[in-house]
């Protein structure tokens, strides 16, 4: 089964991103909330900031991470999901 992504990530520009020891934690500085990362999460976060691009994303982490495709594009999923949840994250289809 084919996992729905969008085409574009923008991570929101009111978002403060400090990496700590591989990880990261997210402020969203309009609610003042914090979130975390792990250290996958961290690397999507700073390639979604880089490229944007959810396929030069992709490929960049089949790159990094020794995973089957399917199995990081359900990931992927989640994390998107999770960061458009919290309005974190803009997407385009």
């Amino acid at each position: 089964m084919q996992i729905s992504l969008p085409c574009q990530v923008i991570p929101k520009p009111d978002v403060l991103f400090q990496p700590l020891n591989g990880e990261s934690i997210l402020l969203d500085l309009y609610t003042e909330q914090y979130y975390s990362l792990d250290d996958v999460g961290t690397r999507m976060w700073e390639l979604f900031k880089v490229h944007g691009n959810v396929d030069t994303v992709i490929q960049h982490l089949l790159d990094i991470y020794n995973v089957e495709e399917e199995d990081l594009r359900r990931d992927l999923a989640g994390l998107i999901d999770k960061l458009a949840a919290a309005k974190l994250i803009t997407t385009e289809v």
